[in-house]
């Protein structure tokens, strides 16, 4: 089987807590013989935590299926052109969108757009040097897809006007993704089971939120973490238990992975 595993609100929570049972569940399905990749909205450049990296994973597929990971070896990698970017990062800027625009290697944010916000300032100390500012290194980005604050403007227009380049994600009323029309992480379900020869019916993939709904359809079987947003339920086969209640583990047992 290949399994594939969003991290936020799965893997772990807000304060990026990792249940033992997840980890000891996760090199238990590969210590049997089954591969285990991250899927994850998450950018690669947001994907380095020692924690979650040290569990142990045969690879990532990060951006929504927009960028995939082999081993050591990038299989795939869908970014943004020059021109792209610039169009993008014009037109959302006219409309007051705040953008994190993210990339293999970095994200890039303005510091002064996310100062008085918790989760904007959990992301760049998290960062660290691979935060870069969006000014500073104009038109020389390397992303593959955004993510934006876009309280108090006009999100309809500003998404009309850019719809033949993205596919938006709602996951408030001021908060969205923006990903390369034709990427999601069901996309990078079926790019990995291509690349590696598998069959697509051998996935099962675990997410909680509402960029993991391709995932869960596309997965042979989608399971919901017990704390999923009632829109990834609905598309989810099942539903195991919280994930600090061992869900994970739990739903590795149910399905005879370990």
């Amino acid at each position: 089987m290949v399994l594939f595993f969003d991290v936020d609100g799965t893997i772990w929570d807000y304060k990026n807590y990792i249940p033992e049972s997840t980890i000891e569940g996760i090199r238990k399905a590969r210590k049997n013989g089954h591969k285990c990749f991250i899927n994850s909205g998450r950018a690669r450049a947001h994907i380095k935590h020692k924690d979650l990296l040290g569990i142990g994973f045969d690879g990532i597929v990060s951006a929504c299926g927009c960028m995939i990971e082999y081993g050591d070896e990038v299989i795939f990698n869908k970014l943004l052109t020059r021109d792209e970017c610039i169009r993008t990062v014009e037109t959302i800027g006219r409309y007051g969108f705040k953008p994190i625009l993210e990339g293999p290697k970095y994200l890039y944010m303005e510091y002064e757009d996310f100062k008085d916000d918790m989760y904007g300032m959990k992301v760049m100390t998290e960062m660290g040097d691979r935060r870069l500012g969006i000014k500073d290194n104009w038109g020389n980005w390397e992303i593959n897809k955004l993510s934006c604050d876009t309280n108090g403007s006009d999100k309809e227009s500003c998404f009309k006007e850019l719809e033949d380049l993205y596919d938006v994600m709602l996951h408030t009323e001021n908060i969205c993704e923006m990903v390369p029309k034709g990427f999601n992480k069901g996309t990078g379900i079926e790019k990995v089971c291509e690349l590696l020869g598998e069959d697509i019916k051998n996935t099962i993939a675990f997410g909680d939120s509402i960029n993991d709904k391709e995932m869960l359809i596309t997965a042979n079987v989608g399971i919901a973490m017990g704390r999923a947003s009632e829109d990834a339920k609905k598309y989810a086969n099942d539903v195991t238990d919280y994930l600090e209640n061992d869900g994970i583990y739990k739903a590795l047992e149910k399905y005879n992975i370990i």
